[in-house]
Parts: structure tokens; C-alpha cells; sequence
């Protein structure tokens, strides 16, 4: 049957969970198609196929955490690189705000499967999100994502009407056209970034294409996920009240 298609991406494809968790799922025995439970990774599935999942994924996915970093300069977002802290490691104890209200402990199994959803250069400050979950991350990071991301950001330079309107939609790296912006001054030397797509460095590359030199950057917003009042270097919960 030309039709059939793996059940893992089927699971992705209806927002049940990751392709990452799917297999995971698959090889616990969790997951079943016309009653019949599927252990062998890469099975296919036809489109009037029932699919059933297993309460106990619907448990270990509840117990996912999601975390909010305010991210400081110097820090990588996610592996180590020579001489340079991974975000990771500011998770701790003593660094968690004390004004997160979720009734949650931190515990080392939070770091089980824990992941970055969207980089943060390491000269950028801000929003950074890790999870566990995969349905955060594909929200965030799966190439449909249109969530979006805002900024302040720090410039020098002359910034033309003309080029202002570039920077809100005409610009292109790489050789594709980058998708419509917002952009706007905050104040004299600050400009306000709204954003659907994250290509590596790109609010840096989009001010230099128009003769701005970037001197400051700070995420401030995913959605509809502030960076609020979380002071720089500490990190909290993501509120059961809050969606991306």
C-alpha cells in the first residue's frame, strides 16, 4: 500500500508526542494499532488504521518539565565549547527564582532527556527555553514553527525609513528570502524585534545588511511566554497556566 507511513511519524504528525518519544513509546510496548501492540521501530501504519496509546505514555508525559532560563552572556545554550559554560549547569538548586510559584522540586531527573528548544547566540542574553517534553520542542523549533520570538536590541549606525521597511520583510540570507518581521524602534538606540523563524545569528546578519552594528541583544518573549522579571542567571518552571 503506497499510503502506509510510519507509525512514529504518524504520532509526530498528530501532536500525540515526538518522533523521539514515539520510538521510545514503540519499544515500551505502549503503543498499539488495531489492538495489536507494535514493538518493532519503523512499523507502518495505513490511514484507517486505529491508533491507541497506552495511559502509561500519557503518565510519563505529564511528568515532563519544562524550564525558563534567563540566559547571561558567556553562557552556550547548549554544548560545552572550550573555555565556555553550557546553560545547563545554571540549573541548580540555588539558582531557581524564588518566586516561582510551581509546586515542583528540582531533582536530577529533570536533566533526563532534557533539551535545549532554540539556541541563544552566546553574546545574547534572555529566554531560553529546555524541556523534556517533545511537543514543546516541535511547538518551538519543528520546521513549521511559527511561534514567535521578540528582542531588544542595542544598535549603532544609520537606520533609513527605507531600510527600517527592509528589515520588516526583503531581506535575505543564504540565498532565501527571510519571512515578514516586525520591526520597530523602542527608543533611540533600541530597536524591537518580532520574529516567526531563528536562523543561525540572525538578527546580527539582518542589522549588518542594512549598516547597524548589533551592541546589545536580549530575547524577551516566545510566544506567549515572557521573560517577565526572572533576574539574569536564575531559572523557573513553566507555569501550568502557560502556553508557547
Amino acid at each position: 500500500m503506497t499510503d502506509m507511513e510510519r507509525i512514529s511519524k504518524v504520532m509526530a504528525s498528530r501532536g500525540l508526542c515526538s518522533r523521539r518519544e514515539a520510538d521510545e513509546w514503540i519499544e515500551r510496548g505502549w503503543v498499539q494499532v488495531d489492538g495489536v501492540t507494535v514493538t518493532q521501530l519503523g512499523s507502518k501504519m495505513a490511514p484507517q488504521q486505529t491508533l491507541t496509546i497506552a495511559s502509561a505514555a500519557r503518565k510519563s508525559q505529564g511528568r515532563q518539565v519544562t524550564l525558563l532560563l534567563h540566559k547571561p552572556i558567556g553562557v552556550v545554550s547548549s554544548q560545552a565549547e572550550e573555555g565556555y559554560r553550557p546553560a545547563l549547569d545554571l540549573i541548580t538548586p540555588e539558582t531557581r527564582w524564588s518566586e516561582d510559584g510551581m509546586p515542583l522540586k528540582w531533582s536530577r531527573q529533570m536533566f533526563q532527556g532534557m533539551a535545549t528548544a532554540g539556541r541563544l547566540d552566546i553574546d545574547s542574553t534572555g529566554l531560553l527555553v529546555f524541556t523534556q517534553d517533545g511537543r514543546v520542542a516541535k511547538t518551538l523549533i519543528g520546521p513549521e514553527s511559527t511561534v514567535e520570538k521578540e528582542y531588544l536590541v542595542r544598535v549603532e549606525g544609520g537606520l533609513s525609513a527605507q531600510n527600517l521597511a527592509r528589515l520588516n520583510h526583503g531581506l535575505s540570507l543564504d540565498g532565501r528570502l527571510l519571512r515578514p518581521a516586525r520591526v520597530h524602534w523602542q527608543n533611540r538606540d533600541q530597536l524591537r524585534f518580532v520574529l516567526q523563524e531563528g536562523r543561525k545569528r540572525q538578527i546580527r546578519r539582518m542589522c549588518e545588511l542594512v549598516g547597524l552594528r548589533v551592541v546589545g541583544l536580549k530575547r524577551v518573549r516566545i510566544g506567549g511566554v515572557t521573560l517577565g522579571h526572572l533576574p539574569l542567571g536564575q531559572w523557573r518552571f513553566l507555569a501550568t497556566d502557560e502556553t508557547f
